[in-house]
């Protein structure tokens, strides 16, 4: 026995198993491997965490029915009132889910009334401005890191609208973005390009096209889709904001 040992045995006295008979049936042996593990080993505990999609009005929750019944979904309506997030964040549900293979996300360069000039660097970085906005709501339903991974993979492609021409898109989520900014030929062109087992939404808002008067084609192309059954059109309003409550008050007055 050990000079430290020894001396708390002559302190609290020797150690007496029999004391404890009696307690016998009290005592429970701590479960081994079924306790939850920092390192995630647990597979019966979710590890992921994805925030839930939940309308915040009667316009975005007629949005979000529309995505999960129709192939072909317009959602038009003034600006803040979720069209954009609710798609991309449908789409990246359906891409966790295994119901689509990758996600295709477009959007027309157009400059927004003043004229930025010739960007420096390749492609992509030319490009990079006009597809922030599809980058920030993707970002927001998963990790950067994630994103990067999926891109690179080719699971999830953001592309203009230019470069949309001659495919078929089959088994994809596809989201149009900023469509009032595209002209009736440019939205005839991307519409087609819906394949087998694949959804379309098409946002925008045809209040706020940065085109000439008279080019953007979003308004007519939704007109005509009206009156096809298998269709969905969504006009969102001022009551479906739900970015800043004064955006719906200045939408009121401009």
């Amino acid at each position: 026995m050990t000079k430290r040992a020894l001396k708390r045995t002559v302190r609290e006295g020797a150690f007496d198993h029999a004391q404890f008979q009696d307690d016998g049936g009290k005592v429970r042996r701590l479960p081994v491997g079924n306790g939850w593990s920092p390192l995630g080993r647990d597979e019966d505990r979710e590890q992921g965490y994805l925030k839930t999609i939940k309308p915040k009005s009667d316009g975005q929750a007629d949005l979000i029915k529309a995505i999960d019944a129709k192939n072909l979904v317009m959602a038009l309506g003034p600006a803040g009132t979720g069209k954009t997030y609710l798609a991309i964040a449908k789409a990246v549900e359906a891409l966790e889910a295994g119901k689509v293979a990758k996600i295709v996300l477009s959007r027309p360069a157009v400059e927004a009334g003043e004229s930025i000039g010739y960007l420096p660097g390749d492609m992509e970085d030319k490009l990079a401005p006009y597809l922030r906005p599809l980058y920030d709501a993707l970002s927001d339903r998963l990790s950067m890191k994630r994103v990067r991974a999926l891109i690179a993979e080719g699971a999830i492609e953001i592309a203009p609208v230019g470069y949309m021409r001659g495919r078929t898109l089959n088994n994809a989520f596809v989201v149009i973005d900023e469509a009032q900014n595209c002209t009736y030929g440019q939205l005839k062109m991307l519409l087609t390009r819906l394949g087998w087992h694949s959804t379309m939404v098409v946002t925008g808002d045809p209040h706020q096209s940065d085109l000439l008067p008279g080019l953007s084609g979003l308004g007519d192309v939704a007109d005509r889709f009206e009156a096809v059954p298998n269709i969905a059109v969504v006009r969102l309003a001022e009551q479906d904001i739900v970015r800043h409550p004064l955006v719906a008050e200045m939408l009121g007055v401009l």
